[in-house]
């Protein structure tokens, strides 16, 4: 079996095991007043479990496949040492430093050098357009999280509060 059917069937197991616990073990402890909701807390998870199993069973079955069966880009475990895995596991990391740091340095600051390292890792090298944009990036989207949606982020880091 080729390694993209082996990363979908594992794909395939965790969006089962993930929509499991989106049908069943989230629902289980709603209150009375939130089972008339036509949107449950578990809504969202619901679709994305759903949605998993779909691309996971077409990646399995071969349906994103051309007809000539061999294509370019298909990628080949063997020579797996000359992809970029060095950008893909510092991108990992920055993930897990972003989430790490989320709370220490405040949304706006641990968002900007979240997309600002990424920006890099990825290659870009026009530098004061990506401090722009990442810092424009993490403004809106704090913004629209804070006042449209009314969900509270500290933009702030944790200890800045306890100096005022």
């Amino acid at each position: 079996m080729a390694l993209d059917r082996w990363i979908a069937l594992v794909f395939l197991i965790l969006c089962l095991v993930y929509g499991f616990a989106a049908f069943f073990a989230m629902d289980a402890g709603l209150p009375p007043f939130m089972q008339r909701n036509p949107i449950w807390p578990s809504t969202f998870p619901k679709i994305l479990a759903c949605l998993g199993v779909v691309v996971s069973l077409a990646v399995l079955l071969g349906f994103e496949k051309s007809d000539k069966g061999h294509v370019a880009s298909d990628i080949n475990y063997r020579r797996l040492h000359e992809y970029k895995l060095g950008q893909a596991l510092l991108l990992i990391g920055a993930m897990v430093a972003y989430a790490l740091l989320l709370r220490p340095i405040g949304f706006l600051s641990a968002t900007f050098l979240f997309l600002v390292v990424g920006g890099l890792t990825l290659g870009e090298r026009r530098y004061v357009l990506l401090v722009a944009i990442a810092a424009f990036a993490a403004g809106v989207v704090w913004y629209l999280v804070q006042q449209v949606l009314g969900i509270f982020l500290s933009p702030l880091p944790s200890f800045l509060p306890h100096l005022l």
